[in-house]
């Protein structure tokens, strides 16, 4: 089951509050990626504070993220499943405030 959303910000804070507040949006849909929420956010985390503290004028901070879990049997109910395969990815820059 796999993800893709992006995010933008104001501040590196604004940014992952905002890469927070879609990853829930995702496991309000696909439940399993709790499971991966923590890796996600922590990877966006990181990516975002790779930025210069000293944005560019009139630029905000646009994330995206994407990742997936696998595993080899029906999605039990409480999404408990034995993974197979994981993949979490995020990128992080900075564009203007317009688009």
């Amino acid at each position: 089951m796999s993800y893709s959303f992006s995010a933008k910000g104001a501040t590196k804070l604004e940014a992952k509050a905002a890469v927070a507040e879609a990853f829930d949006a995702v496991i309000a849909t696909q439940p399993i990626h709790a499971r991966d929420k923590e890796a996600a956010l922590t990877n966006a985390g990181a990516v975002i504070d790779l930025l210069a503290d000293d944005a560019p004028e009139h630029h905000v901070i646009s994330v995206s993220c994407s990742g997936s879990l696998g595993w080899r049997e029906a999605l039990r109910d409480d999404a408990s499943n034995p993974l197979s395969s994981a993949s979490v990815s995020a990128q992080a820059w900075y564009i203007p405030a317009s688009s």
